[in-house]
């Protein structure tokens, strides 16, 4: 696997070695020792798969108790992928990574804690399986707008179409009025 450094350090693609012939392809897609040395030491405890349809925006989500860091990734179909830094202390603050996974690229994203995460469906529709370093505490959770001005994601979204939302999207919190770490 190659592990490319995005501008936020501690947010890590993954890129699997492929092999494939006329009769499909063969790929390992984690190995603990690995993402250890090259992400970060975390046990995942829970796996999940979500499936939506084309126009879907998903989040921007993060937890303040049972903080979760996702490894997440595209069996089918393509999606904007974005994690957001809320971590106070951090040099990149505020800032935010977009990045295409899909079921062609087979990339992978590693969002630690302490970050919002979304992602917006660009194919007809999309697959997304994503591991988690702790349980899912829906009373715990925060959801950011996707579109607040401050900070100004460039999600590939036509001016004619808006995302369709769920009402916890929709009712998202201002980055300057949400909870940081």
């Amino acid at each position: 696997m190659k592990f490319i450094k995005t501008h936020i350090a501690d947010v890590v693609i993954i890129e699997p070695k492929v092999f494939g012939d006329d009769r499909g392809f063969f790929m390992e897609t984690f190995r603990t020792e690995e993402f250890n040395k090259h992400c970060a030491v975390r046990e995942f405890v829970q796996e999940n798969h979500s499936k939506s349809a084309k126009g879907v925006l998903r989040g921007l989500h993060y937890q303040t108790e049972n903080t979760q860091g996702k490894l997440v990734r595209v069996v089918s179909g393509a999606v904007f992928d974005v994690a957001v830094d809320m971590r106070e202390s951090s040099p990149t603050f505020g800032q935010w990574v977009g990045v295409e996974l899909s079921a062609e690229n087979k990339r992978q994203l590693w969002v630690p804690e302490g970050f919002a995460h979304g992602f917006y469906v660009m194919t007809d529709e999309a697959e997304f399986v994503y591991k988690c370093t702790d349980v899912y505490n829906p009373n715990a959770e925060v959801s950011l707008r996707w579109d607040d001005p401050a900070l100004n994601i460039e999600w590939p979204i036509t001016v004619e179409q808006q995302p369709s939302l769920s009402g916890k999207d929709t009712e998202g919190l201002l980055f300057k009025d949400a909870p940081k770490f």
